[in-house]
């Protein structure tokens, strides 16, 4: 494999990279955590949009509860991104033969 085609190789998949990771910030996931308590819709960006708390979640009494069915919530969603991510990079990178 000459030099030339492997530069345009790796320009390609760094293109085809950009615009996974621009499709993959602006797509919306949406966790649903504690029974469906917590609702969270957050962008691969990792922007939260929204997030939704019914009513019967909230106890004045058990401030630590609520905290920790957010927190649970939060890291479900941001682990959904993560793994999406993974996913977008094992595939650009399975395709690339290496000369060596």
């Amino acid at each position: 494999m000459n030099i030339n085609a492997l530069m345009q190789q790796a320009q390609k998949m760094q293109k085809d990279m950009e615009k996974a990771q621009k499709q993959l910030e602006s797509t919306l996931f949406e966790v649903e955590s504690a029974g469906g308590a917590i609702k969270i819709s957050i962008y691969g960006s990792r922007k939260i949009e929204k997030i939704d708390i019914d009513k019967d979640a909230i106890d004045p009494e058990d401030k630590e509860m609520l905290e920790d069915m957010l927190k649970i919530a939060i890291n479900e969603a941001m682990e959904k991104i993560d793994n999406e991510q993974a996913k977008i990079q094992a595939k650009m990178t399975s395709g690339m033969r290496m000369p060596f």
